[in-house]
């Protein structure tokens, strides 16, 4: 059965809690009053999610293994980065199964991830087109056409207003259906369309050392670790680690490491003057 909703956030662990089917860790730059809206949308076989944030953040996003990703960049006014690449009106990004990325945003903005298991993926485009889509080993960034991109960014802008201002609408079996079909059938085209932007095994180096990175930073989460020290651990050397952080991060290792730091006090402390709900 069709189902959606939207939310409102003022408090940024509730905002990353309730993203559904993708893990968020939010690094703010600033700590002014956090805003959020959420809003998901499940049809059938196809799951959408759009965030709407008021602050500038790296978000660290790590994706359920058992489904397939496209990332759409809704907003372009300032225009979203995923692993250091800025993307533009025409991009999307086809993430692999399992797949961990970074997405950044200097102001408030705009994101949007639609899902499908690999299997529903597959029928579909076999269906539209004689063959199967299969996620990529590792995200790939496509640029379609403009008209198939506007299409599909129209459909999934229709889909949401529908959620937060008709949710009725959606919970109808035939409107929920023609939409899935709709959206589908836009986001395959978008697929088939597109022409990959040149990767360079640099840009996924510098992704497995990130990632590396932040594993290091998970261990020990309260720990001040130098950034000497950090290196000796992932293995790279300091001007390494100090690159790939300027590419994907927008910062260095230590400024990172102090906002994540900053960002779990200033949530430990909200948790501790909040009232028990």
């Amino acid at each position: 059965m069709a189902a959606c909703g939207t939310t409102n956030f003022n408090d940024a662990g509730d905002y990353q809690a309730n993203i559904r089917g993708a893990k968020f860790n939010l690094t703010f730059r600033c700590q002014r009053d956090f805003r959020a809206r959420l809003t998901w949308i499940e049809l059938g076989h196809l799951h959408l999610l759009f965030g709407q944030e008021n602050l500038p953040r790296v978000a660290h996003i790590s994706l359920h293994s058992s489904l397939a990703y496209i990332e759409l960049p809704v907003s372009h006014e300032p225009p979203l980065i995923c692993n250091g690449v800025e993307l533009q009106r025409s991009d999307i990004v086809f993430h692999g199964l399992g797949g961990r990325s970074h997405q950044r945003m200097r102001g408030s903005g705009q994101w949007s991830l639609i899902s499908l298991t690999p299997a529903h993926l597959a029928a579909w485009s076999r269906n539209l087109t004689g063959f199967d889509l299969v996620p990529p080993s590792v995200a790939r960034i496509l640029r379609s056409t403009r008209r198939d991109t506007e299409h599909l960014l129209h459909l999934h802008a229709e889909a949401c207003r529908l959620a937060e201002t008709k949710p009725k609408i959606i919970a109808h079996h035939e409107a929920a259906r023609a939409l899935e079909h709709d959206l589908l059938h836009a986001l395959i085209n978008c697929l088939i369309s597109s022409d990959p932007l040149k990767s360079s095994a640099s840009n996924q180096r510098q992704g497995d050392i990130i990632a590396r990175f932040e594993d290091v930073i998970a261990a020990h989460p309260e720990r001040h670790l130098p950034t000497s020290e950090l290196c000796a651990i992932i293995g790279v050397p300091e001007r390494t680690l100090r690159m790939c952080c300027t590419e994907f991060l927008g910062m260095s290792p230590s400024q990172y490491l102090r906002l994540h730091r900053l960002n779990l006090a200033h949530a430990e402390l909200r948790r501790i003057v909040s009232p028990a709900t």
